[in-house]
């Protein structure tokens, strides 16, 4: 089974074909990267303006280099939630539209869902149960993922997303948007014990966290050096931060394994890039004798390949969608909450 995915959650856009859900016959990308970077941050409108401006374009790039035409596609998978409203229905239209037009199954897709189906593309045997670490820039959740299409949420931030977090350090040390990469660059440099920051835990629930303190701490820090005439190092600043990062998340994911009884832990989003979670996820799973499935970078980013792995493990559970589906810009990750 074939098929034509559309991501189009955040500012990039993106457009794959993928068959029985493992196989990625090709996967393109639109990044708008530069232009946000001038404003140091995603601006909605202008990215779904650029949206508009790549998507038929990169459909046609994916059918060359996947060697099809519109005829060879058996469905259609689009992400619809969440997501930056405006963004997601310039997808969401399209895929529609196209998916009419053919005459093909229009398969919903979950962001957030999706990423954690990212590691079915690079593992192509590994199946459900396990837990996941879903992390990026609008996202930090622990999950349960039951099966292909039922995922129960354990815990997670409950205010920044650790992506965020990155990115607002990242602006007050002056690095360019977005700044994840760039920490994680300089932290090979830096003393990682340069400073301590805040390890938010909450009684109630061992599972979730707090980056808002966190991002606030570094930022008061690099303030209060300023004031004293004193430059704070952005190396040890950046290695410091991810540590702390990595400290925070790795543990409760190993709870999460421990609480749910699985022996194999996943990680996808944007965040899982960071060199430094993924030495500390490796030597803990290493330590609890779990199997880590983490993709590789091109996976961790937004991307449509890991929306045609999902689209075809919900089109099998009988998960599709009308003309009328809609975006929304929230939705529960899952019918289940811990």
């Amino acid at each position: 089974m074939k098929i034509l995915a559309f991501e189009s959650s955040c500012d990039d856009t993106c457009v794959a074909i993928v068959e029985d859900g493992r196989r990625v016959l090709s996967s393109c990308v639109s990044s708008q990267t530069d232009t946000h970077a001038l404003y140091g941050g995603v601006v909605p409108e202008i990215a779904s303006r650029m949206h508009t401006e790549a998507i038929s374009r990169l459909c046609r790039m994916a059918l060359s280099e996947a060697g099809l035409t519109l005829s060879d596609i058996d469905a259609i998978a689009v992400t619809y939630a969440p997501g930056l409203i405006g963004a997601l229905l310039v997808g969401l239209s399209f895929a529609k539209g196209l998916a009419s037009t053919l005459g093909v199954p229009l398969i919903p897709v979950h962001h957030v869902r999706a990423h954690v189906a990212a590691a079915y593309l690079a593992f192509p045997e590994l199946e459900p149960p396990f837990v996941a670490l879903a992390c990026s820039g609008g996202t930090t959740a622990f999950i349960h993922v039951e099966d292909y299409t039922r995922f129960r949420f354990l815990g997670g931030t409950r205010d920044d997303a650790a992506g965020e977090a990155f990115d607002k350090v990242g602006r007050v040390l002056g690095l360019p948007y977005p700044a994840g990469a760039a920490m994680d660059r300089l932290a090979a440099d830096g003393n990682d014990r340069a400073f301590e920051f805040p390890h938010p835990t909450f009684a109630d629930a061992p599972l979730d966290c707090s980056f808002s303190g966190l991002k606030t701490a570094v930022i008061n820090s690099v303030h209060n050096l300023r004031q004293k005439g004193i430059e704070p190092s952005a190396a040890d600043l950046s290695a410091s931060f991810c540590r702390t990062v990595s400290e925070m998340l790795v543990p409760r994911l190993m709870r999460a394994a421990e609480e749910t009884g699985c022996s194999t832990v996943c990680v996808g989003g944007g965040v899982a890039a960071n060199s430094v979670l993924r030495r500390d996820l490796e030597r803990a799973c290493r330590d609890a004798g779990l199997r880590l499935c983490i993709p590789p970078l091109s996976y961790c980013g937004d991307n449509a390949a890991m929306v045609g792995c999902l689209g075809y493990y919900e089109f099998l559970a009988g998960h599709t969608a009308a003309a009328d589906l809609n975006a929304y810009a929230t939705m529960s990750l899952s019918t289940e909450e811990a």
